[in-house]
C-alpha cells in the first residue's frame, strides 16, 4: 500500500514537472510574439485607436495557435523568428475575432481575460473600429519587408489567413453560431460551425509551414484537415470550461452556453461523451502525423494541453 502511494505521488510530480515545462515553452512563444507586436506598432504612426488595439491585444492569452504553427513549423526545419511573424499576424486576427465575440450584439460578453471586454471599456463603436483595425494590421503583417520571404508566397499566405477570416471561417462561423442558439442543430451542422469559427484560423497555423516550403497541394490539404480537427479540439476544450469551469479561473463568465441556448456538442453528446469525443480527435491527429515520428512529439504535448487545462475540472 505504502509503494503504490508512493508511485502516486512520484506521478504526480512527473506529471506536474511536465506541465511545467509545457507552460514555458508556450510562455515563451507567447513573449516573443507579443514583442514582435509591441515593436510593429511602435513604428506606426499614433492614432487614437492604438490604444484599444492594443487593449484587445496583449490581454493575455497563452498564443496557443502561434504554438501549433511552430509545432508544425519544427517538422519542416523553419525559421523560428519568421514563424513568430506569421503567428503575430494570426493572433492579431484572433484578437478582432474576440473582440467582436463580445460586442452586445454578438454574445455581449462583458469579461474578457479577467478583464472588462474592449466594448465595456472604451464603448462599442471604439472596439469594432479596433477590431477592423487589428483584421487589417495581420495582413500588414505578412506583406512586410520583415516578413523575408517571396511576394508570390506573401500573397499565398494573405489569401488563405484571409479566408480562415471571412464568410467562409470566422465571420460565416460566428453567423451559424448566433442562428443555431436555441435550436435542435445535427452534429454534423455544429462540427461545420465550430470548424469555421475555430478550425479554420487553426488551419491556416497548419498549412502556413508547407507554404513557405513550396509543398504540393495534396500535402497542403491533408494539414488543412489536420487544423481543422485541432481547431474543433481547442472547441471541445473551451466548451467544456465554459460547461464546468471556474470564470475566476477562465478569465470569463462561464455556464453562458447553456443559458443562451448554444449550439454545441456537449449540448447534443453530454458532458462525458464531448470529453471522449476530445481524447478520439487527440488519437485521429497523431495518426494523421505518425510519418514524422519523434518530431511531433511537442504538437502532441500541446493536443494534450488543449483538451486537459485544469480548468473545467472539479
Amino acid at each position: 500500500k505504502m509503494l503504490r502511494i508512493l508511485i502516486k505521488k512520484q506521478n504526480k510530480i512527473y506529471w506536474k514537472l511536465f506541465q511545467k515545462k509545457k507552460q514555458k515553452k508556450l510562455n515563451k512563444i507567447a513573449k516573443d510574439t507579443n514583442s514582435f507586436l509591441k515593436r510593429f506598432i511602435k513604428k506606426q504612426k499614433k492614432s487614437e485607436l492604438i490604444i484599444p488595439m492594443k487593449y484587445g491585444l496583449f490581454s493575455g492569452g497563452k498564443k496557443i495557435r502561434s504554438k501549433i504553427l511552430i509545432d508544425i513549423g519544427t517538422l519542416f526545419k523553419l525559421d523560428y523568428k519568421s514563424l513568430i511573424i506569421i503567428g503575430s499576424a494570426v493572433e492579431c486576427i484572433h484578437a478582432y475575432s474576440l473582440i467582436h465575440d463580445d460586442l452586445p450584439c454578438m454574445d455581449n460578453d462583458l469579461v474578457r481575460r479577467g478583464k472588462a471586454s474592449t466594448h465595456v471599456k472604451f464603448g462599442e463603436s471604439t472596439a469594432v473600429l479596433a477590431g477592423n483595425s487589428l483584421l487589417t494590421m495581420a495582413f500588414e503583417i505578412l506583406s512586410n519587408k520583415n516578413l523575408n520571404i517571396t511576394e508570390k508566397i506573401k500573397i499565398n499566405l494573405i489569401n488563405k489567413i484571409s479566408e480562415s477570416s471571412g464568410h467562409l471561417g470566422i465571420a460565416g462561423g460566428q453567423y451559424l453560431d448566433l442562428s443555431f442558439e436555441h435550436k435542435r442543430i445535427s452534429k454534423k451542422k455544429i462540427i461545420d460551425m465550430e470548424v469555421k469559427k475555430t478550425g479554420k484560423l487553426f488551419s491556416f497555423c497548419c498549412i502556413a509551414p508547407l507554404i513557405l516550403k513550396k509543398r504540393n497541394n495534396k500535402e497542403i490539404k491533408k494539414f488543412e484537415n489536420i487544423g481543422a480537427d485541432i481547431g474543433l479540439l481547442f472547441q471541445v476544450a473551451d466548451d467544456l470550461i465554459d460547461y464546468r469551469g471556474s470564470s475566476l479561473v477562465a478569465g470569463k463568465k462561464t455556464g453562458k452556453d447553456k443559458k443562451k441556448g448554444k449550439a454545441t456538442l456537449i449540448s447534443l453528446l453530454g458532458y462525458k461523451n464531448t470529453i471522449k469525443y476530445g481524447n478520439k480527435l487527440i488519437i485521429k491527429i497523431n495518426n494523421k502525423l505518425k510519418k514524422y515520428g519523434p518530431k511531433t512529439k511537442n504538437l502532441s504535448e500541446t493536443l494534450d494541453y488543449i483538451l486537459n487545462r485544469k480548468k473545467w475540472k472539479k
